[in-house]
């Protein structure tokens, strides 16, 4: 069984960091895991996404998806393309302090978390995106925070060594924003 995550947002959110995360997380809890990172000509203000398949048994599908389970976003700004790709019932998990197109709820799971203001209010600002990945690893059950936190670890540069701290509050105050195994990943499609 596989599990598509397709993150998006704006060049400067941190997506790629966050969806790193996820990947080396997954591949810590024994998942088999692929990974691939996209983004625009510019670092900031530009497109950015990224699309991490977690499975229980070797990938079948390539990390270029046409349809995906689910989908993290930070901003609504680059959000129509990965829309289009949501299967009917995807689980979507939304920063609702920047996040500002309407989502058609009957088709989706939709999970707003004001990743931003929490992370803000946690003094860490540029962490938002860690917020929203935890947030989402809760709801769906797929990882565990320490599995999250480890991965952070293995994924921030030396040269960024100094936001760890940061980054692990971020990571626990977006794993309590949203009620643990709502969505549960492998569940719903091991009763189907």
């Amino acid at each position: 069984m596989e599990r598509e995550i397709m993150l998006t947002g704006i060049g400067g959110q941190s997506i790629q960091l966050a969806a790193q995360i996820l990947a080396r997380a997954a591949a810590l809890e024994d998942r088999h895991v692929m990974y691939l990172g996209t983004y625009g000509g510019t670092m900031r203000g530009g497109n950015t996404a990224s699309t991490v398949i977690v499975g229980d048994e070797p990938i079948v599908a390539p990390p270029i998806v046409a349809s995906t389970w689910s989908a993290i976003a930070m901003h609504h700004q680059f959000w129509q393309p990965l829309a289009e790709k949501l299967r009917p019932g995807a689980v979507v998990v939304l920063n609702s302090s920047l996040f500002r197109t309407e989502l058609d709820r009957s088709q989706s799971r939709v999970f707003a978390v004001p990743a931003t203001e929490i992370a803000t209010e946690l003094g860490a600002p540029l962490c938002a995106s860690l917020v929203l990945i935890a947030a989402y690893a809760a709801l769906t059950q797929l990882l565990q925070l320490a599995s999250l936190v480890e991965g952070m670890h293995q994924s921030v540069p030396s040269y960024r060594r100094q936001h760890v701290t940061a980054n692990e509050r971020a990571l626990a105050a977006g794993f309590d924003a949203l009620p643990a195994g709502a969505a549960p990943a492998w569940a719903a499609q091991e009763t189907s």
